[in-house]
């Protein structure tokens, strides 16, 4: 059995009108400190969106996402959180703000994989 880390996930909401407060997941962000691991995985429902929201931004919607992916990789798509390591870029990704696109709570985990951890969150509570 190979040796198994302790992970954080939290899952990306969007709130398409903040001050209605409705949602749904729309990706997952992945933290493994053991291994210096931080990922995210995101999958944009088009259809829930417009029900929620006729008028909402799509672009938008679809680029902040793509940002967050951008944080948890580093370098140049990192923006000013490029120099941070990997438990820094997740804390800031996970802290909670009141935009487009939340984070949710933060829950735990054993994986002797983050990287497949990611996409298996994924298909279980996203797509």
């Amino acid at each position: 059995m190979s040796e198994r880390d302790v992970f954080e996930y939290a899952l990306l909401r969007v709130v398409p009108r903040v001050q209605r407060g409705e949602c749904f997941n729309a990706g997952v962000v992945v933290y493994c400190r053991a291994r210096g691991f931080v990922a995210a995985r995101t999958h944009l429902d088009e259809a829930k969106l417009m029900m929620l929201d006729p008028a909402a931004d799509v672009a938008g919607v679809r680029a902040a996402l793509h940002a967050v992916e951008g944080v948890c990789q580093g370098g140049a798509d990192a923006g000013q959180a490029a120099g941070d390591d990997a438990g820094r870029r997740f804390r800031w990704l996970i802290a909670p703000r009141s935009t487009v696109i939340q984070p949710g709570p933060v829950h735990s985990g054993l994986t002797a994989d983050p990287g497949a951890e990611v996409e298996r969150l994924l298909d279980l509570l996203v797509r």
